[in-house]
């Protein structure tokens, strides 16, 4: 869904929804009960919808308030804010100990697991609901905040490399060990202008030369680009199951050992060359019935190496990784037995607290401040009864100045938010 320049999920929207009804319910409840207990007389409730979200009122008899004192009025006021700065307390403390509440149920934070593919995904297809996946890159993925800060980390890479090298990109990192007499064989790749094509589904792959680390990689890369008879078409799927050009380390690797190449002398490092703002990701999972099987994966127990990578599959993704990282819907909670209904339930509760505390906080403060009809107008009138040696016709004078400069401000500020936003 998309409103404005904002894209909102279908599910986030729901979410948002149920914890604005469950909040404004909190809200109203703490109005109701602070009067309850200073015997002030509830005459009615009103629900209604501001735009898409829902709000409500507690109408009190007005002459029930006046009598009473003005702490006890002060109190009334301010049950509504201080119940959701306390739920969304509560909501936060609920996050926290979820992972220890669910631990006889779930497993957190040891891998990721799929909850939805949308067929619109560019990863529909590769990832199915219930599978596990384990890194990024050679890069571990323990939770959904690892997952966004890896994806964050490698678009800046590709950023930072495009900046250097506007017409392609090269990476020593992202090489592999083709044999030599594995390019003879394969298809060359044709030429339009300065643009590379391959055909079918094969991917264009640079020679790169395994350079010392004093070298600066990027002038070798360009010299590379410039030799077209060193490009050629492979296909990702077997490039994968390769070993890597470099050490994961390969800078502090080549200070020890004087060399970063891993690749032998009948074999040539190749690297897949992206066009700028496309990522080369290898993407590792499992599904979720053999990673149950065999849980202790990465265990420090000793397995055979067969045992341990049996369960394990590779594919890579080209393309633009927040788009990726968007269209797919995850979860750090995984089932301990293979019961599919239950994955869903962790998740579900775990995005209700997460919107419930934000969505709570943001009505407190919103109704501390003084704008027309929250809460903060009342408080604000009440307080200025203490000033005796003000008329009364000061006093509502005060208090519109008042609500007119805050109803000012936070109307700007909301509308500098929304024009941020979409544009």
């Amino acid at each position: 869904m998309q409103i404005g320049g904002l894209h909102i999920s279908l599910p986030n929207m729901v979410y948002l929804c149920l914890s604005s009804v469950i909040c404004v319910f909190v809200h109203e409840l703490g109005h109701a009960l602070a009067a309850a207990s200073e015997g002030v007389h509830v005459e009615y409730v009103a629900i209604f919808l501001a735009v898409l979200f829902p709000g409500a009122l507690v109408a009190f008899n007005h002459s029930s308030l006046q009598a009473l004192p003005l702490v006890a009025s002060l109190r009334i006021y301010c049950a509504g804010i201080w119940h959701n700065a306390a739920f969304c307390v509560g909501c936060a403390l609920a996050l926290v100990l979820l992972p220890f509440i669910f631990s006889p149920f779930y497993i957190h934070g040891e891998s990721l697991m799929v909850l939805d593919v949308p067929s619109m995904s560019p990863l529909y297809g590769y990832l199915s609901r219930h599978d596990v996946i384990f890194s990024l890159d050679s890069i571990r993925i323990h939770t959904t905040e690892e997952w966004k800060q890896t994806i964050t980390m490698l678009t800046e890479q590709t950023y930072s490399l495009s900046s250097d090298q506007p017409s392609v990109n090269l990476n020593v990192e992202n090489g592999y060990c083709i044999p030599q007499s594995l390019t003879k064989e394969i298809a060359q790749v044709q030429f339009k202008g300065n643009q590379t094509y391959c055909p079918k589904e094969l991917i264009a792959f640079a020679s790169m030369t395994c350079l010392d680390v004093e070298k600066h990689t990027n002038d070798a890369n360009r010299n590379n680009h410039q030799r077209r008879e060193n490009i050629h078409c492979l296909d990702a799927k077997d490039v994968i199951k390769l070993k890597k050009c470099a050490y994961p380390n390969f800078k502090e690797q080549a200070l020890t050992n004087g060399s970063s190449c891993l690749c032998s002398e009948v074999e040539s490092c190749l690297t897949p060359m992206q066009l700028p703002g496309l990522q080369w990701v290898e993407i590792t999972y499992s599904t979720l019935e053999c990673h149950s099987r065999r849980r202790s994966l990465f265990s420090p127990e000793k397995h055979s190496s067969s045992e341990k990578i049996s369960c394990l599959q590779t594919f890579v993704y080209v393309g633009d990784l927040i788009t990726m990282a968007n269209s797919i819907h995850l979860t750090s909670y995984k089932p301990r037995w293979s019961i599919y209904f239950m994955a869903y339930l962790a998740n579900l509760l775990e995005k209700l607290f997460t919107y419930a505390s934000h969505v709570s906080m943001g009505l407190a403060l919103l109704n501390s401040l003084p704008v027309f009809f929250l809460d903060r107008e009342y408080i604000l009138e009440a307080t200025l009864h203490c000033f005796g040696s003000l008329s009364s016709r000061t006093r509502q004078s005060v208090r519109r100045c008042c609500l007119l400069v805050g109803t000012s401000f936070s109307a700007c500020f909301i509308l500098q938010t929304i024009f941020v936003s979409v544009s």
